[in-house]
């Protein structure tokens, strides 16, 4: 059974950073895109970043500059660099991973891990 599991979240000072880690446990190949979501208590989830296979990376335009995806092929583990960290930015932070299988499309989701940004 596949598992993805988020860690890195926590409390955070404006401007300050943190690094998120999502790592795969299980039988899981060919991942073909990483990506990380977040949803605040008064806002629906939304999309943060995407990483494709090939290395294409994909940013919510609020959020480039400030961001950065990666990823750890050898270990199935995909990162968030947060940096200059915001109020707005609290959020419960979750990552997706999207399978290609003998034809077949799959999504797993984490848990997700709380980050806090407040002075």
């Amino acid at each position: 059974q596949v598992r993805l599991v988020e860690s890195g979240g926590g409390f955070v000072q404006p401007g300050g950073s943190l690094r998120l880690s999502c790592a795969a446990s299980g039988s899981i190949f060919n991942i073909q895109k990483m990506g990380w979501y977040r949803q605040a208590p008064d806002r629906g989830r939304e999309p943060v970043a995407t990483l494709t296979e090939d290395g294409t990376t994909y940013y919510s335009d609020s959020l480039k500059g400030r961001f950065t995806i990666s990823r750890d092929n050898g270990k199935n583990i995909a990162f968030l660099q947060m940096n200059s960290l915001k109020p707005e930015d609290t959020a419960v932070y979750s990552c997706r991973f999207v399978t290609f299988n003998g034809g077949a499309v799959r999504a797993y989701w984490g848990q997700g891990t709380q980050v806090i940004v407040s002075s």
